[in-house]
């Protein structure tokens, strides 16, 4: 029996259109599945024609044992413009499911920001409720290759 093995753990990110970083996080090693989906707002239910308040959310399902959550955070700033103003739609929002990822997310951006002379628009916000998006959305570029 392997001692201290850590459960699976999930991230959740947005940063643009959700279609790419599926692609990018799902070819990862140490991640062990991605959905894409809607989370952050209060319309219950949203779909992509009826988002409401929502922005487009990638669900990480992890192995921490294979990949920390600060690797994947890295992929996060590497793989995005956390200071390009997006509608609501297509916000930077970390969204964190405890005190550590939190902690992990707060320091990372306070290390990004110092290369940036204008504010990080990135959010970070507690992980709530995750709507995951109709079928056509899941592994969109690996369906359409």
């Amino acid at each position: 029996m392997e001692k201290n093995k850590k459960e699976p753990a999930k991230a959740w990110f947005s940063m643009g259109c959700f279609w790419g970083p599926d692609e990018l996080f799902s070819n990862i090693i140490g991640v062990i599945s991605t959905r894409v989906g809607y989370a952050g707002g209060t319309k219950e239910n949203p779909t992509y024609h009826s988002l409401g308040d929502h922005t487009e959310t990638i669900e990480i399902t992890y192995n921490p044992d294979k990949i920390t959550y600060e690797t994947l955070l890295k992929y996060f700033w590497e793989n995005h413009d956390p200071i390009n103003k997006q509608k609501t739609q297509y916000q930077s929002i970390i969204f964190y499911h405890n005190s550590h990822q939190k902690l992990l997310a707060e320091s990372s951006k306070q290390m990004e920001q110092k290369q940036y002379s204008t504010p990080i628009l990135t959010e970070i916000r507690p992980a709530e409720t995750f709507y995951e998006a109709e079928e056509y959305h899941q592994k969109y570029f690996q369906k359409h290759k």
